[in-house]
């Protein structure tokens, strides 16, 4: 049978933790100038105690030792623990100043703790700075718990040919909670480290230290809230020019594997950042979207020089390849090509290990090895051949799970894609929602949901749907689509 009480000790430790992080913004708006923004601070009031006590009761009536937690509880405590945090962080954004139904608040907490960035609030140039900084803070908060799930909890699950990272670490299944422990606080620090020297370099070039900490949040996080309606791109007047391209590092660096930063820091292992195969697939891929973005561009703006074609593209290419979302321009009017190809290049996503979203890129790395062996095998039907990853064989479990995920991925695209348009979407609008959804990227395409729009008018069936893509991308899928399963239930 299911162990529920350390499912519930964790998520009452982390429900009363996000309570405590709830006093941070409460604290922006009292010290806020306006007496309009101030009175936003109950929000975050009611939130903390809500979910302090709340989480809190759950804890200490659960508590007890949670070494010999294993996999089944693990599915269960990874999808229940995401929805509860939605849950409980959507309260300040439905009692405070944005004016948010649940349905909203709901949406607007979902994409940010799933990193996605796409937003239903208007107004954000006069939003209260508390509601601002919670948006920041809960897409920092999920960027580093998809970081540690990356390494202590697919793996293990062997969720999506994810089984590859799977060190010695993680050896034994039966203690999940104690060995994610012995990664958690490494990876925070990292973490920290680059979401400092970001702030830092923001600053630096000019935004305020309140918008350069929430864009920082935001951008190692990948997951794109602004705080502004025109997003990146109101910050790139005169003398700020240079703005676009540290983001864009910045967001390339969010989009890297995380444990390769531990084994370089701990063991000395530089030169993994420069051998890993899947990090320097995501650099040539990088280069060779955005080269293709400049052809369009100056295909597009004939008087354009090179260097701003280059700025353009190599920033709105990185922001929907990491599924970051920023935007400093509307590419929807870049042509019908730029739509095709945004829209295909928002399924890619980073490395595995990072904070970025997508199916990965090693994942395509190992389905086009499967191609060439097979391939291979075709010709030579009597040779053997093995498909490598790193220099490593990759087994048939690996295949398997890999293209398992890729139908999963593209059916869960697909259904979502048929809701929407069956709630009264039009077709791009509803094929758009669907992948940025799936796909975790925030902006959509089109008029409505593109880069100068946003979620807000959608029908609140369509936005629950869009949440359900979110949380399913954000976990990928079969962490989720297994607790359907009956067999789950019976043991």
């Amino acid at each position: 049978m299911l162990n529920f009480r350390p499912i519930f000790l964790v998520m009452g430790v982390l429900i009363a933790a996000l309570g405590l992080f709830m006093l941070i913004p409460m604290t922006a708006d009292l010290l806020s100038p306006d007496p309009v923004h101030r009175a936003d601070w109950s929000a975050f009031a009611i939130g903390a105690v809500v979910s302090i006590m709340i989480g809190g009761g759950a804890a200490a009536a659960s508590w007890g030792n949670i070494d010999t937690i294993g996999l089944r509880e693990g599915f269960l405590l990874t999808t229940a623990t995401w929805v509860a945090l939605v849950a409980f962080s959507a309260v300040p954004f439905a009692l405070g100043g944005l004016e948010l139904g649940y349905v909203d608040a709901f949406f607007e907490a979902m994409s940010g703790l799933t990193t996605t960035g796409a937003t239903v609030v208007n107004g954000l140039d006069d939003a209260p700075p508390g509601a601002l900084l919670w948006r920041s803070m809960l897409q920092w908060l999920g960027g580093v718990g998809i970081i540690i799930m990356a390494f202590a909890v697919t793996p293990a699950l062997k969720i999506g040919g994810m089984q590859l990272f799977k060190t010695e670490a993680w050896d034994t299944s039966e203690k999940f909670i104690a060995n994610a422990t012995n990664y958690s606080i490494s990876l925070s620090m990292i973490y920290i480290f680059f979401t400092a020297l970001c702030f830092l370099m923001f600053w630096a070039f000019g935004m305020s230290p309140f918008d350069a900490i929430n864009h920082a949040l935001t951008t190692i996080s990948t997951g794109g809230f602004s705080t502004r309606d025109s997003s990146l791109g109101a910050f790139l007047t005169q003398g700020r020019a240079p703005l676009d391209l540290v983001v864009t590092v910045f967001m390339l660096i969010g989009s890297l594997p995380f444990g390769i930063f531990l084994a370089a820091l701990l063991r000395g292992a530089w030169k993994r950042l420069f051998t890993d195969s899947q990090i320097q697939f995501f650099i040539v891929m990088v280069a060779i979207l955005t080269m293709t973005a400049m052809l369009v561009v100056m295909n597009a703006f004939e008087d354009m020089d090179l260097f701003t074609a280059f700025r353009l593209s190599v920033f709105n290419v990185t922001s929907i390849v990491t599924g970051t979302g920023y935007a400093t321009t509307d590419y929807g009017v870049w042509g019908p090509f730029s739509i095709a190809f945004f829209f295909c290049i928002m399924f890619i996503g980073g490395c595995a290990g990072s904070t970025s979203c997508g199916m990965k890129v090693f994942r395509l790395q190992v389905a086009f090895a499967a191609l060439v062996v097979y391939a291979k095998r075709l010709a030579h039907p009597s040779g053997v051949f093995v498909a490598r990853y790193n220099q490593r064989p990759l087994t048939d479990d690996v295949f398997v799970s890999v293209l398992s995920f890729f139908f999963v991925y593209f059916a869960t695209f697909a259904t979502l894609a048929l809701i929407l348009a069956g709630l009264g979407l039009d077709t791009l609008t509803a094929i758009s929602s669907a992948g940025t959804s799936v796909a975790n990227v925030g902006p959509g395409l089109g008029e409505i949901v593109g880069p100068s729009g946003n979620f807000a008018t959608l029908p609140d069936a369509a936005k629950l749907a869009m949440s359900v893509g979110m949380l399913l991308g954000r976990l990928e899928f079969f962490t989720v689509l297994v607790l359907i399963a009956p067999s789950f239930w019976r043991g």
